[in-house]
């Protein structure tokens, strides 16, 4: 919906804003490493949340998808256990020249896709050049980059428009074979994807099932233990958990708050569960309306408990999180979160009344409208708080809609359409990730429904810098700033969740990928119970 734009980090539309954004995720579906693999076999039957629309890497944008493509394409880079990146198709790190502007990646010899072909630079320039010359949704993620240079057999030249922080994270996208991608884009991404991973595409039917088979010749370690993953979508979580208890699937996704116990106290299953690289909240229009002014929105934080809200609708599912970022990124980088927990208020009726009632933006009988998409999680946390703004003395009504509506309105920055949203993200482990797709103009009207312009300046400078400590700086500056603004007030994130039979061994939830079944640390394999 946005028309293509002058401004080289133009941000197109992502398609799932659910929390369940495909941005950055990397492949994790084979890693070189010391696992034995290879050999036995077994069949992993997977519950999915929803089902995979495409399997193209340059232009899929949705977790499903994401979850069966990673099998069948690597990158150059790829994560270890948690939100370190280690080289996988690269021989080592990248050699950085140029104040950050220029990266030099050599390849492993004898990387080959399933058709038999060697993977060449020519490819590595074509995956990373595609995006953005096609407009995908995806193009964003690689509009720093300037140029991609064959040099020889087996090394790739990046420059970059600007030092861009985060660059390593855009290095783990997933490498397609040109030659094949090119002679039929429609049959590469829903017929025939051919990758360089460790399992090859195998069919499916949108709505019923994707399957992906071992390759036996692949070029990398370790050959995996499974010789068949079918992935099945199954959207009702009550008949997931069936799944797993009649044995139909060993392996479910996402387990909501009100069946965590029934699959802990399952005798042959257990919860698999790691922190994901997600974000969760609940954001103002700061554009129109009484919501423009800090003090309605921080009377606004007053009328209600988040902390609470996120026991009685989240957990265990998912933790409570004070600003954009997730813990491990926010650990690795020593931000402040002690200090930003302390920025967020308790409950406290009689405060939130009086600043309600002095604030001349907002009218004796003002009803804030709250929009929320179709999950409970996020309306539950909508309707905590107009039963807040209820207490106070206003009124508040709480909208759910579906998706194609709500991402219509969330962005429009009328009033009459909203004066709040509750809405999720995911993105890859960097703070770019969280922060640019909300607090920039470029993110106005497209990711973003605040139009908060408090620390547009700060978050662009720290993208476009290679200096770790300038950019830790900068965003400590300006998330402590947008808080104590309260463009959002952060909410929670969730948890990579999966009900696992104990029949299945080695199957690991992951913080960026979802889940690994075959890498250097872990090889999933399917036993007798």
């Amino acid at each position: 919906m946005t028309k293509k734009s002058t401004i080289p980090d133009s941000i197109k539309r992502r398609r799932l804003l659910q929390g369940l954004g495909a941005t950055g995720a990397a492949a994790l579906a084979g890693c070189t490493g010391s696992q034995q693999g290879g050999g036995g076999g077994g069949k992993l039957n997977m519950a999915q949340v929803k089902s995979p629309i495409e399997f193209d890497p340059i232009v899929l944008n949705d977790v499903p998808s994401l979850q069966v493509s990673d099998r069948v394409f690597e990158g150059l880079y790829t994560y270890d256990s948690g939100i370190k990146i280690v080289p996988h198709i690269a021989t080592g790190e990248p050699t950085v020249k140029n104040n950050g502007k220029t990266y030099i990646v050599e390849m492993q010899k004898g990387v080959k896709f399933q058709n038999g072909d060697s993977m060449t630079p020519e490819d590595v320039k074509y995956t990373f050049e595609a995006p953005v010359k096609e407009e995908t949704e995806n193009a964003s993620t690689f509009s720093m980059i300037d140029s991609v240079t064959p040099m020889g057999k087996r090394k790739v030249k990046f420059d970059l428009k600007y030092p861009y922080g985060p660059f390593m994270t855009v290095l783990t996208a997933n490498i397609v074979p040109k030659s094949v991608r090119e002679k039929n884009k429609k049959k590469f991404n829903k017929k025939n994807p051919v990758g360089s991973g460790p399992f090859k595409f195998d069919g499916w039917q949108e709505g019923n099932f994707a399957k992906v088979t071992r390759w036996d010749d692949y070029w990398g370690k370790p050959e995996p233990n499974l010789s068949e993953v079918e992935f099945v979508p199954v959207e009702e979580p009550t008949t997931r958990l069936t799944s797993l208890q009649t044995d139909e699937n060993d392996v479910i996704e996402e387990i909501p708050p009100k069946l965590w116990k029934q699959v802990q106290n399952m005798n042959d299953a257990s919860i698999q569960e790691v922190l994901g690289m997600g974000y969760f909240y609940l954001a103002f229009n700061c554009k129109k309306g009484p919501t423009t002014d800090p003090k309605v929105r921080e009377a606004i934080d007053y009328c209600f408990d988040m902390d609470q809200a996120v026991s009685n609708f989240v957990e265990p599912t998912g933790v409570r999180q004070y600003s954009p970022f997730p813990k491990q990124i926010a650990d690795k980088w020593g931000f402040p979160t002690k200090k930003w927990k302390n920025i967020a208020h308790d409950k406290n009726i009689d405060k939130a009344k009086s600043m309600l009632d002095s604030s001349d933006k907002v009218p004796n009988n003002w009803n804030a409208k709250i929009i929320v998409p179709p999950d409970n999680k996020r309306q539950q946390l909508g309707v905590t708080v107009a039963n807040g703004l209820k207490e106070a003395g206003y009124n508040a009504n709480v909208q759910r809609l579906d998706w194609g509506t709500f991402l219509d309105k969330f962005v429009s920055g009328d009033p009459n359409d909203y004066n709040m949203y509750t809405l999720g993200w995911s993105g890859s482990p960097d703070p770019d990730a969280f922060t640019y797709y909300f607090f920039t103009k470029e993110a106005h009207g497209t990711n973003d429904g605040t139009f908060y312009n408090g620390i547009n300046k700060k978050i662009v400078e720290a993208r476009q810098s290679a200096d770790h400590a300038k950019r830790k700086r900068l965003y400590t500056t300006a998330i402590t700033k947008m808080l104590n603004d309260r463009a959002h007030l952060p909410a929670y994130n969730l948890k990579n969740s999966f009900g696992v039979k104990n029949k299945v061994k080695g199957f690991k939830a992951h913080p960026v990928s979802s889940f690994v079944l075959s890498t250097s640390y872990t090889n999933a394999s399917i036993g007798t119970q």
